[in-house]
């Protein structure tokens, strides 16, 4: 096959052999080109959608991304199977990565020529420079990528090539001048002059090099036509490099002639700075960051590189960035001889306090060894020799505390050969973008880690030898969220004062309304609350407000809708004050959409809440969250069970904007998403006093809970909906919550206390005359009663529950009321008369669209036909149960529909049938809460026993119990 040859320094052209191919429509083509620009180096999904886009990226831009990375694919290779990776455009992460041979780019060919001229213009070679210049530039064509770019960002992107040109063709210009030869580069000179019409630097080298070939005319108009284009468009007068350009002109001295005589000027010697701060003694982890760093240094510095190799970490206050670059800088400083440099600019104080681009320069120039008189008064001409002093060298570059990349930008020395370390509390996305710069999130350490971090600072210091108990070392640990900067304050405290006691710190961190007390700052101690204050600062007002009320939200996250139930905002206002959180690191955002916050930022939040807002606005606020959980809980219900109407809460409070799924399968993940988040919403409401919330929540929850196998939360929010109901004398939430929690008792198996319940409960409906509540206690005893096999009382109880159903009219329940009645049948061993109720009831359930119990009542009919003999029949039977149950998501169902089929199979004989259906069951008891009840883990350890002792060997049963995992 003829070879790919891509071109990306002027029009975008794809060409195998002679044949030039089509890139496809214009975004497409866009695409391509700015991963083209960044070549082997990642871009992640949500930069290509702001690449292309822009902020008003249509809802399917993923699906159109996926869309143009698959043609493109087939494009480039047409022989490529349907969704193969192929070799050219990769997978990483969560983005793309485009790798092309070196001969296959136009832009790597031309950085490589480039690469070569400095390297032989610094061994004394110029000639042999300037046609490695010259090489290089025939390759530029015009305008990067044409004029595909429709966003600024994608701009930014590809105007980097365009630059990368500019400065070429600039160096060569001079060094063919100086070589005598001017006319090789005047071509390319045009060109960039045409491309950058505004470019004073470009356009002074053209007509330097004009005067220099002995057009000095053209040179002449050439700087009135620049001059012009200058005053009519920006209203400027030249530069004084276009001046200067103009005065060489007109005295013909752009090649001035070599004097013999003249000594050359006297260089001083340079500075080789050490500006590294001392590293940490006591530095422990960061195993993973490390060797990430390492590798990253490595990897580059064997590949041809034209600009320096940066690293941006990104971290909360106090998470350790500064530690971890400054300890990797000690570690790599002896791959750099130049030396090493190091700011603080102090960002994390706010714009005002942090050290400006310019100063930055003036302190680095310093370290340089640049005189005081010597520095240049501007930005630009300090950026100028600057590079100037760093080019063609190696220098370790260490910038702590960034605020954003237009402070970096400017001080990234003009070296492949250099490493910068940058770090920032927000991700430096546009120095990523724009500058090639990898990004590295620097995460809290993990427990391990953690612990040997405060005991090495407790027993590598005199006054203190004791580590505490491993127990309450873990907890003070977690109470500190695990963020190195608390630890080390903590140990320092515990060193200084050696009467202090384990246990009172402890007491100190669970007390959350005083937890930062523990960290004193001040005398030069940058403690917690500090170090989130100068983050607090810069928010602006509305995310600053966001910030102290999400002190009020649940440890396991919030959403964005959440939130703006919270803060009663639109949506539009909160989701930008996240963001704005979320950029400054006080709080973080998951992949399944959660906004969590560290514990410390919780309790700093939680000060700040207090301090500021006035009392009712806090109490507002609260009501606000705990509305919004109780009003779409009840919407997410309302879809599981539509026949069904869970009790319908008062209307929200203003500024409450619940979720609303719209389907079954929709209901059913709100559900799974958030079932942290609505327990812990059950437990806050009953102990702030919100009881009707507490019962009412609880109850919205309890179908989800219990189809999901969740039966130790379903217990748990029972007993705080109860207890709540109970304080505050709310006899209907007190009646509702002894009935569900009967169903969690019942659920494992202690049958006494469900009993108990219910009859506590159906004393309560009685009293307060609530019919339907009355039938589903009726209900509920009659599968209590058919455990305990007191079937009598229990079809009792099913006909008082069909008679209440049915002078109510609910034709549903009082389907699953004879359903009930058939099952007490199947229990008698009355099968014949039991098959016809079943069918019947069967045939109703799917009348009615009733998915949810189709599992049910099939298990039930596979049980009485297996009694019949009728096997087939049941098997049939209980394969259309596990799907029907599958479906709904109702694993209890699910799970006694494969463990009949074992038994069923077991029965006659079929061994490997019987060990397929344990398996099934065994993975659907692993999807319960703990692995299931213990009653549910015996029934299958029972079974696997059975099956080991058959004609098989001792090996089923182990195999039986490790798949089960009893």
């Amino acid at each position: 096959m003829d070879a790919l040859q891509l071109q990306i320094m002027g029009p975008l052209r794809i060409r195998r052999g002679e044949t030039e191919l089509n890139a496809g429509p214009r975004q497409q083509r866009c695409m391509l080109a700015v991963l083209m620009a960044r070549e082997g180096r990642p871009i992640a999904l949500c930069d290509l959608i702001d690449l292309i886009w822009g902020p008003d990226s249509p809802a399917s831009a993923v699906n159109i991304i996926h869309k143009y990375v698959g043609a493109l694919r087939r494009l480039l290779e047409p022989g490529l199977p349907l969704r193969a990776p192929g070799s050219y455009l990769l997978r990483h992460s969560d983005g793309y990565r485009f790798v092309v041979g070196s001969a296959t780019l136009d832009l790597i060919v031309f950085r490589r020529l480039v690469s070569s001229a400095k390297s032989k213009l610094a061994q004394g070679r110029p000639a042999a420079a300037l046609e490695d210049y010259v090489d290089a530039l025939r390759l530029c064509q015009g305008t990067a990528g044409g004029v595909l770019a429709d966003t600024v960002a994608a701009s930014a992107v590809l105007a980097g090539i365009d630059g990368e040109f500019f400065d070429t063709v600039v160096a060569a210009a001079e060094l063919a001048v100086q070589q005598g030869q001017p006319g090789l580069v005047l071509a390319p000179l045009r060109l960039a002059a045409e491309m950058g019409r505004l470019n004073e630097i470009v356009h002074a080298s053209l007509v330097t090099t004009l005067a220099a070939q002995g057009h000095q005319a053209e040179a002449l108009a050439t700087f009135r036509a620049i001059r012009s284009r200058l005053a009519d468009e920006l209203g400027i007068d030249p530069g004084p490099d276009l001046q200067n350009a103009q005065r060489r002109a007109l005295t013909q001295a752009a090649m001035p002639e070599a004097d013999d005589d003249v000594e050359p000027p006297e260089v001083r010697a340079a500075v080789r700075p050490a500006q590294l701060p001392p590293d940490l003694p006591m530095f422990v982890g960061r195993e993973s960051e490390l060797a990430t760093l390492a590798g990253l240094v490595s990897a580059e510095q064997a590949a041809d590189r034209t600009s320096p190799l940066v690293v941006a970490m990104a971290g909360m206050g106090g998470v350790g960035k500064s530690t971890l670059s400054v300890h990797f800088a000690h570690l790599t400083a002896g791959r750099f001889p130049d030396g090493q440099l190091y700011l603080d600019f102090q960002g994390h104080l706010g714009e005002d306090k942090s050290l400006a681009a310019g100063d930055a320069l003036r302190s680095l120039l310093y370290g340089l060894g640049v005189a005081s008189v010597d520095v240049p008064d501007t930005a630009d001409t300090r950026t100028g020799l600057y590079r100037s002093l760093t080019i063609g060298k190696r220098f370790l570059v260490v910038l702590d505390n960034v605020r954003d990349a237009a402070q970096v930008r400017p001080l990234l020395p003009n070296s492949p050969q250099s490493l910068v370390l940058v770090t920032s509390r927000q991700p430096l996305v546009g120095l990523a973008a724009l500058d090639g710069a990898y990004l590295l999130g620097v995460d809290l350490p993990d427990l391990p880690t953690s612990r040997e971090l405060l005991k090495r600072r407790l027993t590598d210091l005199p006054r203190r030898t004791d580590v505490g108990r491993p127990e309450t070392v873990d907890e003070i640990i977690e109470l500190c969220g695990r963020l190195p900067l608390a630890l080390a304050i903590l140990a320092a405290r515990l060193t200084a004062r050696p009467q202090l006691s384990f246990a009172e710190v402890v007491a100190e961190l669970r007390d959350g309304a005083r937890r930062l007390h523990a960290f004193p700052g001040g005398r030069g101690v940058s403690d917690p609350r500090t170090a989130f204050s100068c983050s607090y600062r810069q928010l602006s007002p509305t995310a600053a407000r966001l910030f102290r009320l999400t002190s009020v939200t649940l440890s396991p996250g919030v959403s964005l809708a959440s939130c703006t139930s919270l803060s009663g905002r639109t949506t539009a206002e909160t989701e930008a004050a996240l963001a704005e959180l979320v950029e400054m690191g006080l709080i973080t955002e998951h992949e399944d959409g959660r906004f969590t916050s560290h514990v410390l930022v919780r309790a700093y939040a939680d000060e700040l809440f207090r301090e500021t807002e006035p009392l009712p606005e806090r109490q507002a606020a609260i009501s606000r969250l705990l509305q919004h959980y109780l009003h779409s809980s009840f919407h997410a219900q309302v879809m599981l069970e539509p026949n069904r109407t869970p009790i319908e809460p008062p209307p929200p409070l203003p500024g409450v904007m619940p979720e609303r799924p719209l389907t079954y399968s929709d209901a059913f993940r709100w559900f799974a998403v958030r079932r942290e988040m609505l327990k812990e919403a059950v437990r806050v409401a009953a102990d702030l006093g919100y009881a009707t919330v507490s019962w009412q929540l609880a109850l919205t929850m309890q179908q989800y809970l219990q189809w999901a196998g969740y039966y130790q939360d379903w217990e748990e929010i029972m007993r705080w909906a109860l207890r709540a109901a109970r304080q505050h004398h709310d006899v209907a939430g007190e009646a509702h919550a002894l009935r569900s929690l009967a169903g969690a008792r019942y659920s494992f198996g202690d049958n006494d206390e469900a009993l108990r319940l219910l009859a506590e409960a159906l004393q309560i409906y009685e009293k307060e005359g609530m019919r339907f509540e009355q039938a589903l206690v009726h209900s509920n005893s009659h599968r209590v009663y058919s455990a305990l096999g007191q079937h009598d009382i229990a079809v009792e109880h099913s006909r008082r529950a069909l008679s209440l159903f049915r002078d109510l009219g609910n034709r549903r329940s009082e389907n699953l009321s004879r359903f009930h009645q058939g099952k007490s049948l199947v229990d008698m061993r009355h099968f014949n008369e039991a098959i016809k109720v079943l069918t019947q009831v069967l045939e109703v359930n799917q009348q009615i669209g009733r998915g949810i119990e189709e599992g049910e009542i099939r298990n039930v009919i596979a049980s009485n036909l297996a009694e019949l003999g009728r096997i087939d029949e049941a098997v049939q039977q209980l394969e259309l149960s596990a799907q029907a149950s599958g479906r709904a998501g109702h694993r209890p169902n699910h799970f006694d529909a494969l463990r009949q089929l074992t038994e069923v199979f077991m029965t006659i004989g079929d061994r490997d049938g019987a060990r397929k259906a344990l398996e099934r069951a065994c993975a659907v008891l692993g999807e319960f809460q703990g692995g299931g009840t213990d009653s549910l883990r015996a029934d299958l350890a029972d079974l696997a026993l059975q099956l080991g002792h058959g004609e098989s060997d001792e090996q089923d049963v182990g195999e039986g119990q490790e798949n089960c995992r009893f």
